[in-house]
């Protein structure tokens, strides 16, 4: 009976540490690129929220996601601008973190001569957040573009993809809410 009584709270602290083991083994870059599994196929409808004006290509136009593909190791999800199918975001994880590409496609399907630039995230991020500085792939495509900071946001509710361009004033931020889906056919380019 006293010996009962010592191990129960070694018992109690194995059984906390080993779901503590488990919880460490899934790292937040992965449990992030989770939380788009349930909405694979589904589109959402979108907002600029920082950093639209009127002729930037965006502003008054139907802003739409569309979670296309998803697996354990890659998202594919378009954001198409009023009629323009032409961009796809690309969130792929590899050595637990999570990188950000953007593909951009002509009419034809051909890739455009600016595409997959992007960024890698330096370590594993948050599970609500991932931050992506922008890569030397990027800097030697797009000069300017070097000192663009990518993140996104996703909790499973909401969907942000915001852009900042330090040393500067370009910020754009579009949200889409996932908790109303919305019906389409789009596909892109």
């Amino acid at each position: 009976m006293m010996l009962s009584k010592l191990l129960k709270p070694v018992i109690v602290c194995c059984v906390w540490s080993i779901q503590l083991v488990f919880a460490q083994d899934i790292p937040k870059s992965k449990v992030f690129l989770e939380k788009f599994k349930p909405f694979e196929g589904q589109y959402f409808e979108g907002k600029i929220i920082a950093g639209g004006k009127e002729g930037d290509g965006f502003t008054g136009k139907r802003l739409l996601m569309e979670v296309m593909q998803y697996t354990d190791r890659e998202v594919k999800i378009p954001f198409y601008v009023g009629e323009d199918k032409s961009r796809t975001w690309i969130l792929s994880f590899s050595n637990n973190v999570l990188t950000l590409k953007h593909d951009h496609r002509h009419e034809d399907g051909s890739p455009d001569k600016v595409t997959f630039y992007g960024g890698t995230s330096n370590n594993e991020g948050g599970d609500t957040i991932q931050m992506f500085p922008a890569d030397n792939e990027t800097c030697e495509l797009i000069d300017y573009a070097c000192q663009n900071v990518w993140w996104i946001t996703m909790d499973g509710q909401t969907y942000t993809y915001n852009l900042r361009r330090i040393g500067s004033d370009r910020v754009f931020t579009v949200e889409f809410d996932l908790t109303k889906p919305v019906q389409s056919n789009f596909k892109p380019w």
